[in-house]
């Protein structure tokens, strides 16, 4: 054999032998990327479930939370029924009438005095019989001519009104001076 035919081989060989080394290159290379592929897939699946998962148990939280919301209230009104029914039990006692009666008004005015203040507690007030009329929040039932009182003044309140912080649960029921 000659020189140039072994160079020749050698180049066949050459030639034959590099492009397969870059076929497989290229096959290592894809299958690597299947694999980085499929990796991804599975971890996007993954996350989207942790995802749905908490968006679903944000979702009965909020649920939860909106049934439960006036538990705290509730929960601060027990006292005062408490107080109600020991107003009850009280009338069933041997006590002399006047006696009774006298105990009788102090427990409610006392039992009022909590009911105020759980509610004053939890954001609602009374809607206050000195303010100026206020067509938001009170009611004028009727008008009167008063010496006594300036035109659009309150002269007398039949039925208070209550606010839920800024908001008017119930308008006051007033008479209004001409």
């Amino acid at each position: 054999m000659s020189n140039e035919q072994i160079n020749e081989e050698t180049v066949i060989e050459n030639e034959t032998v590099e492009p397969s080394q870059e076929v497989e290159t290229e096959l290592s290379e894809i299958e690597q990327l299947r694999v980085q592929n499929t990796e991804l897939k599975d971890k996007y699946a993954r996350v989207h479930a942790d995802f749905d998962n908490i968006k679903k148990r944000l979702e009965r939280e909020k649920y939860q939370a909106l049934e439960y919301a006036n538990e705290k209230f509730a929960r601060d009104l027990i006292p005062v029924v408490d107080s109600l029914s020991m107003a009850l039990h009280a009338t069933n006692s041997e006590i002399d009438t006047v006696e009774l009666l006298d105990k009788l008004v102090e427990g409610i005015e006392l039992t009022m005095k909590q009911l105020t203040t759980t509610l004053e507690k939890h954001g609602v007030t009374a809607v206050s019989h000195d303010e100026e009329f206020d067509p938001n929040i009170h009611n004028a039932v009727q008008r009167v001519d008063s010496d006594a009182h300036e035109s659009g003044q309150i002269v007398q309140t039949f039925q208070t009104g209550y606010r839920y912080k800024d908001r008017p649960l119930r308008d006051a029921m007033v008479v209004v001076a001409n």
